[in-house]
């Protein structure tokens, strides 16, 4: 019995693992808002009613293809991280951040999926949150381990958050990082985004005449939101 269910389990992921490509297929040919169960059931040669069985709906084949996409974005920025000397928490955010740009370069269509024009009619559900928050925690992490080694700047002391924004990071701080001043949270979110945004910039072409090509001004990016959030350069001795 447990052959059979094995040989099973194999042959449905192997199955799925195709739905899912020809999906990703589809969605370079025609945006996600075009997805069609029917259309990826008639390339892959299945009827409706089989597909139907991997994937109730074309929502939970969106999902699916959301959730993948953040995990891959995730694992490159962790494995680029990983690559560096653990000390030097500077280096590290540059190789994050870098390794951002290079997986939307390289994969275009998922990073739009992810972070393009919202899909009419998809409400994402809580399965996708864990994976699209892996880079943030990533970041902040970083932040916490510069802060617990004594190395990481901190904002002026001048620096005062409006109490809106002081409320909304306090509640992420008890999250995420409470050890962490609020001021110093509230600037990694901000480069967090900043990151992004520059990324989603460049990918949707709104960098073109400008910075373009824009790989120094992402370096510089990266260099101006590590002084930001404080981490120094160099390894500490």
């Amino acid at each position: 019995m447990t052959a059979i269910r094995t040989a099973r389990d194999r042959a449905r992921a192997e199955v799925t693992h195709e739905i899912k490509a020809e999906a990703r297929r589809q969605l370079a040919d025609h945006g996600a808002q075009q997805l069609s169960l029917r259309a990826v059931a008639k390339e892959l040669g299945m009827v409706s009613s089989a597909l139907y069985r991997y994937f109730p709906s074309r929502d939970h084949l969106l999902t699916a293809l959301i959730v993948d996409a953040y995990d891959a974005l995730g694992e490159a920025a962790e494995a680029a991280d990983a690559a560096v000397d653990r000390a030097d928490h500077r280096g590290r955010w540059r190789a994050v951040c870098r390794s951002v740009r290079d997986w939307a370069r390289a994969h275009p269509h998922e990073y739009a999926l992810i972070y393009g024009s919202p899909v009419p009619g998809y409400h994402a559900p809580q399965d996708t949150v864990a994976p699209a928050i892996r880079v943030a925690l990533l970041l902040v992490g970083l932040i916490r381990e510069s802060w617990a080694a004594g190395t990481l700047v901190e904002p002026p002391a001048a620096e005062a958050l409006p109490p809106a924004l002081a409320e909304q990071t306090r509640r992420l701080a008890d999250t995420l990082a409470p050890e962490l001043p609020l001021t110093v949270l509230a600037r990694a979110v901000l480069a967090w985004t900043h990151l992004f945004g520059l990324t989603s910039f460049e990918l949707f072409g709104q960098l073109v005449g400008s910075m373009d090509p824009a790989e120094p001004f992402a370096e510089y990016a990266a260099d101006q939101l590590a002084d930001y959030v404080g981490l120094r350069a160099g390894i500490p001795g």
